[in-house]
Protein backbone atom coordinates (compact mmCIF):
# COMPACT_ATOMS: atom_id res chain seq x y z
CA UNK A 1 0.00 0.00 0.00
CA UNK A 2 1.29 3.62 -1.47
CA UNK A 3 0.17 6.51 0.45
CA UNK A 4 1.97 8.82 -0.94
CA UNK A 5 0.73 10.97 -3.45
CA UNK A 6 2.85 13.18 -5.87
CA UNK A 7 2.03 16.87 -6.81
CA UNK A 8 1.24 18.10 -10.17
CA UNK A 9 0.40 21.39 -12.01
CA UNK A 10 -2.32 21.76 -14.51
CA UNK A 11 -3.31 23.83 -17.33
CA UNK A 12 -7.45 24.19 -17.40
CA UNK A 13 -9.52 24.23 -20.60
CA UNK A 14 -9.36 28.12 -19.56
CA UNK A 15 -5.88 28.89 -19.57
CA UNK A 16 -5.82 29.17 -15.73
CA UNK A 17 -2.91 26.89 -13.84
CA UNK A 18 -4.00 24.84 -10.57
CA UNK A 19 -1.79 23.05 -8.25
CA UNK A 20 -2.86 19.77 -7.35
CA UNK A 21 -1.61 18.37 -3.82
CA UNK A 22 -2.21 15.89 -0.99
CA UNK A 23 -4.02 17.50 1.81
CA UNK A 24 -2.76 18.92 4.84
CA UNK A 25 -3.78 19.24 8.65
CA UNK A 26 -2.25 22.94 7.75
CA UNK A 27 -5.13 23.90 5.66
CA UNK A 28 -7.99 24.18 7.75
CA UNK A 29 -7.79 27.39 8.09
CA UNK A 30 -7.89 27.15 3.97
CA UNK A 31 -10.75 24.78 3.31
CA UNK A 32 -13.20 26.72 5.69
CA UNK A 33 -12.69 29.96 3.39
CA UNK A 34 -13.19 27.60 0.35
CA UNK A 35 -16.32 26.38 2.38
CA UNK A 36 -17.35 29.71 3.12
CA UNK A 37 -17.36 30.42 -1.04
CA UNK A 38 -19.10 27.92 -1.91
CA UNK A 39 -23.12 28.66 -2.71
CA UNK A 40 -25.83 27.48 -1.06
CA UNK A 41 -26.47 25.07 -4.24
CA UNK A 42 -22.73 23.78 -4.37
CA UNK A 43 -23.46 23.01 -0.73
CA UNK A 44 -26.06 20.98 -1.03
CA UNK A 45 -25.04 19.27 -4.08
CA UNK A 46 -22.18 18.08 -2.38
CA UNK A 47 -23.49 17.27 1.14
CA UNK A 48 -27.15 16.59 0.11
CA UNK A 49 -28.45 18.63 2.52
CA UNK A 50 -28.61 22.26 3.47
CA UNK A 51 -24.92 23.03 5.20
CA UNK A 52 -24.66 26.31 6.28
CA UNK A 53 -21.34 25.76 8.26
CA UNK A 54 -18.64 23.02 8.01
CA UNK A 55 -17.77 20.43 10.69
CA UNK A 56 -14.70 20.90 12.07
CA UNK A 57 -14.49 18.28 14.14
CA UNK A 58 -15.25 15.91 11.54
CA UNK A 59 -12.76 17.59 8.73
CA UNK A 60 -10.01 17.24 11.47
CA UNK A 61 -10.71 13.41 12.37
CA UNK A 62 -10.65 12.88 8.05
CA UNK A 63 -7.57 14.59 7.90
CA UNK A 64 -5.57 12.83 10.87
CA UNK A 65 -7.03 9.46 9.07
CA UNK A 66 -5.12 10.27 5.76
CA UNK A 67 -3.01 8.58 3.77
CA UNK A 68 -3.64 5.73 5.87
CA UNK A 69 -7.81 5.02 5.72
CA UNK A 70 -7.88 7.33 2.41
CA UNK A 71 -6.55 10.42 0.66
CA UNK A 72 -7.62 13.76 0.23
CA UNK A 73 -6.22 16.07 -2.66
CA UNK A 74 -7.06 19.71 -3.40
CA UNK A 75 -6.35 22.16 -5.89
CA UNK A 76 -4.85 25.05 -4.74
CA UNK A 77 -4.64 28.86 -6.89
CA UNK A 78 -2.05 31.57 -6.18
CA UNK A 79 -3.74 34.23 -3.93
CA UNK A 80 -2.90 37.50 -1.66
CA UNK A 81 -2.67 35.39 1.03
CA UNK A 82 -0.84 32.91 -0.15
CA UNK A 83 -3.09 30.10 -1.69
CA UNK A 84 -6.84 29.37 -2.26
CA UNK A 85 -8.11 26.09 -2.30
CA UNK A 86 -10.33 25.99 -5.34
CA UNK A 87 -11.40 21.75 -5.67
CA UNK A 88 -11.19 19.10 -3.25
CA UNK A 89 -11.45 15.34 -3.76
CA UNK A 90 -11.21 12.14 -0.73
CA UNK A 91 -11.89 8.87 -0.48
CA UNK A 92 -12.04 7.00 2.81
CA UNK A 93 -11.36 3.45 2.84
CA UNK A 94 -14.25 1.43 3.75
CA UNK A 95 -13.99 -1.58 6.49
CA UNK A 96 -13.15 -4.28 3.95
CA UNK A 97 -10.10 -2.30 2.90
CA UNK A 98 -10.88 -3.33 -0.91
CA UNK A 99 -13.66 -0.10 -1.80
CA UNK A 100 -13.50 3.39 -0.94
CA UNK A 101 -16.17 5.82 -1.07
CA UNK A 102 -15.20 9.16 -2.98
CA UNK A 103 -16.78 12.96 -2.77
CA UNK A 104 -15.41 16.02 -4.56
CA UNK A 105 -15.69 19.68 -4.56
CA UNK A 106 -14.90 22.33 -7.25
CA UNK A 107 -15.48 25.57 -6.76
CA UNK A 108 -17.83 27.68 -8.85
CA UNK A 109 -15.37 29.82 -10.63
CA UNK A 110 -13.66 26.75 -11.63
CA UNK A 111 -16.57 24.63 -12.43
CA UNK A 112 -16.81 23.57 -16.04
CA UNK A 113 -12.73 24.13 -17.44
CA UNK A 114 -11.82 20.37 -16.72
CA UNK A 115 -10.82 20.45 -12.58
CA UNK A 116 -13.22 17.78 -11.64
CA UNK A 117 -11.79 15.50 -14.02
CA UNK A 118 -8.09 16.17 -12.85
CA UNK A 119 -8.82 15.58 -9.00
CA UNK A 120 -11.00 12.21 -9.82
CA UNK A 121 -8.38 10.52 -12.45
CA UNK A 122 -5.86 12.10 -9.77
CA UNK A 123 -8.07 10.05 -6.55
CA UNK A 124 -8.48 7.28 -8.96
CA UNK A 125 -4.91 6.38 -9.29
CA UNK A 126 -4.32 7.08 -5.92
CA UNK A 127 -6.50 4.40 -4.81
CA UNK A 128 -5.46 1.94 -7.35
CA UNK A 129 -1.84 2.73 -5.51
CA UNK A 130 -3.39 2.00 -2.53
CA UNK A 131 -4.90 -1.84 -2.95
CA UNK A 132 -8.64 -0.52 -3.85
CA UNK A 133 -10.36 -2.66 -6.03
CA UNK A 134 -13.32 -0.42 -6.28
CA UNK A 135 -14.89 3.22 -5.78
CA UNK A 136 -18.36 4.08 -5.22
CA UNK A 137 -19.89 7.43 -4.45
CA UNK A 138 -23.49 8.77 -3.69
CA UNK A 139 -24.30 11.59 -5.72
CA UNK A 140 -27.79 13.35 -6.33
CA UNK A 141 -29.48 12.71 -9.32
CA UNK A 142 -29.72 16.56 -10.26
CA UNK A 143 -26.03 16.47 -9.90
CA UNK A 144 -25.91 16.19 -13.82
CA UNK A 145 -22.50 17.39 -14.58
CA UNK A 146 -20.60 14.95 -11.42
CA UNK A 147 -23.07 12.35 -12.85
CA UNK A 148 -21.89 12.82 -16.55
CA UNK A 149 -18.74 13.43 -15.21
CA UNK A 150 -18.82 9.87 -13.39
CA UNK A 151 -19.96 8.21 -16.61
CA UNK A 152 -16.54 9.50 -18.36
CA UNK A 153 -14.30 8.22 -16.21
CA UNK A 154 -16.24 4.21 -16.33
CA UNK A 155 -18.49 4.61 -13.48
CA UNK A 156 -21.60 2.75 -13.80
CA UNK A 157 -24.53 4.01 -12.13
CA UNK A 158 -27.59 3.41 -10.70
CA UNK A 159 -30.41 3.92 -8.39
CA UNK A 160 -29.64 4.13 -4.56
CA UNK A 161 -31.79 1.57 -2.74
CA UNK A 162 -33.51 4.05 -0.44
CA UNK A 163 -33.79 6.97 -2.37
CA UNK A 164 -34.72 8.06 -5.51
CA UNK A 165 -32.91 11.42 -5.17
CA UNK A 166 -29.68 9.84 -4.77
CA UNK A 167 -27.62 7.70 -7.72
CA UNK A 168 -24.76 5.13 -6.58
CA UNK A 169 -21.74 5.89 -8.74
CA UNK A 170 -19.30 2.95 -8.86
CA UNK A 171 -16.06 2.08 -10.69
CA UNK A 172 -13.81 -1.53 -10.71
CA UNK A 173 -10.43 -0.30 -9.67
Amino acid sequence: MDGSFDDFDVTLRDGRDVHIRAVRPADEAELVQAFGRMSEEARYMRFMGLVSEPNLERWRKALAAFPENGMGIVATVAADDGIDIVGSATYFIGGDRTSCEFAITVASAFSGFGLASKLMTALIDAAKRQGISQMEGYVLAANQSMLRLARRLGFSIAPGPDDGAVRICRLQL
